[in-house]
C-alpha cells in the first residue's frame, strides 16, 4: 500500500470506487434488502433470529450506522423501533437509499460524511452498528475510536466484516481457496485497485481485541458465521458457499463501551 493510501488517501479512493463502479453492480441488490420482511445478514443471509445484531432493548433508543450504503440496515432499525441516523462517504449510495426511502419507507436522516470522522455530537447514540461499511471499507484505527465517541458509557458497537481467514486466502481475482496468500502478521489493508476493486481493511483477531479494549470497549460476543448448507451464490466472489460451510468467511463483534470509558 502506498504512503498516500496509508496516510489516509483511501477514503477518496473509496468514495469513487462506490461512487463510479460499486453503486450499480449493488443497487439492484438494494430493493430486495429493503424489502425484506425480516433482517438477514452478510453474504449467507443469515437470519435476524441467529445473527442477532440487534440488542434487545433496540427500541426507541438512538442508532447511527456507520458506511450505511443504500440503508437498509438503518431501515430495518427503523422498523424494530430505533431512531436511526445512516452515514456514507458515497454520493451514489446515498441517493439509492433515498429512492428506497420514497418506495418502501420509513424515513431517517441520511448524512454524506466520511465514517471516520463523523459530523455527529460526542454520546448521542446508544448503538453504533456496520455491516460491510466501515467495518470493511475504514480504517479501524480510526473508525473505532469514532464509534467510541460517539456512543453514550454503556452503549453497543455491533460490526458484521469479512473474517481475517478470508482475507488471507483471498487472491483479489477469483474465490479463496486452502492456500495462504499472506502473512496474518501486520494483516491490515489489502488494496485491490490493480484487480478493479477499492481499498479493505482488516486486522487479525488479537489485534482488533486490543484496538476495542484501548477504546473502552468490552467484547462480548464475537460469532463466526457459518454458510447454511442450501446457501446460494451470494452476493460477493470472494468465496463459495461450500468455503465458508467449512471455514468462516464472516464475523460478527459486538461489544460494549464502558460506562466512565
Amino acid at each position: 500500500m502506498s504512503e498516500a493510501i496509508a496516510a489516509h488517501g483511501h477514503v477518496a479512493v473509496n468514495r469513487r470506487y462506490w461512487d463510479e463502479e460499486a453503486a450499480t453492480y449493488f443497487g439492484p441488490l438494494a430493493r430486495d434488502h429493503w424489502a425484506a420482511p425480516h433482517p438477514r445478514w452478510g453474504q449467507w443471509s443469515i437470519p435476524e433470529a441467529q445473527a442477532a445484531m440487534f440488542p434487545d432493548d433496540i427500541t426507541g433508543r438512538a442508532a447511527i450506522e456507520l458506511g450505511c450504503g443504500t440503508g437498509y440496515v438503518s431501515a430495518w432499525l427503523a422498523r424494530a423501533g430505533a431512531r436511526p441516523v445512516g452515514v456514507d462517504v458515497s454520493r451514489s449510495q446515498l441517493a439509492t437509499a433515498r429512492a428506497m426511502q420514497r418506495e418502501f419507507g420509513p424515513d431517517f436522516p441520511l448524512l454524506l460524511g466520511d465514517a471516520e470522522q463523523v459530523p455527529c455530537g460526542d454520546a448521542s447514540f446508544d448503538l453504533v452498528i456496520s455491516e460491510y461499511g466501515a467495518s470493511l471499507w475504514c480504517d479501524p484505527n480510526r473508525w473505532i475510536p469514532a464509534a467510541a465517541r460517539l456512543l453514550r458509557p454503556g452503549g453497543r458497537l455491533v460490526f458484521l466484516r469479512p473474517s481475517p481467514l478470508l482475507a488471507l486466502c483471498e487472491p483479489g481475482e477469483g474465490q479463496a481457496g486452502t492456500t495462504l496468500r499472506r502473512a496474518q502478521f501486520g494483516l491490515k489493508a489489502l488494496d485491490w485497485r490493480e484487480v478493479g476493486g477499492a481499498v479493505e481493511f482488516t486486522l487479525a483477531h488479537g489485534d482488533m481485541l486490543r484496538l476495542l479494549r484501548d477504546q473502552g470497549f468490552v467484547v462480548e460476543d464475537l460469532i463466526e458465521l457459518q454458510a447454511p448448507d442450501n446457501a446460494g451464490p451470494g452476493f460477493s466472489t470472494s468465496s463459495s458457499a461450500q468455503w465458508a460451510h467449512n471455514r468462516p468467511s464472516e464475523e460478527i463483534w459486538k461489544a460494549r463501551l464502558v460506562a466512565g470509558a
